[in-house]
């Protein structure tokens, strides 16, 4: 999906990425109007939307954010793994301190 975008886009690859990267912004409106449909708090729509429709909503800020990363950095996918590393790691040292820390000899 990245790389059609980068194919048909005329603009500056400054342009192409900071506009990718305001998608996510948009995308993640849409998530923030699903769970106001699902409580119905818009008095123009009532209960508009379901937890499925925020549900397809986050995957889409999910998907979003991995073309951003993609037309960021070609190598998205070790720049992810290693952050995903990184909060694992975090996580776990939170949870037990000697996490992540090799034992003495």
């Amino acid at each position: 999906m990245a790389h059609r975008l980068e194919e048909h886009s005329t603009l500056p690859r400054e342009q192409r990425i900071l506009l990718q990267l305001l998608k996510i912004q948009e995308e993640a409106g849409e998530v923030a109007e699903a769970v106001i449909g699902v409580f119905g708090q818009n008095p123009r729509k009532g209960h508009s939307h379901t937890w499925d429709d925020v549900e397809a909503e986050v995957c889409d800020v999910i998907v979003t954010g991995m073309v951003a990363l993609i037309r960021l950095n070609p190598r998205a996918e070790e720049v992810l793994t290693r952050h995903l590393r990184r909060i694992a790691t975090r996580d776990l040292t939170a949870v037990d301190p000697t996490a992540g820390t090799r034992p003495s000899p």
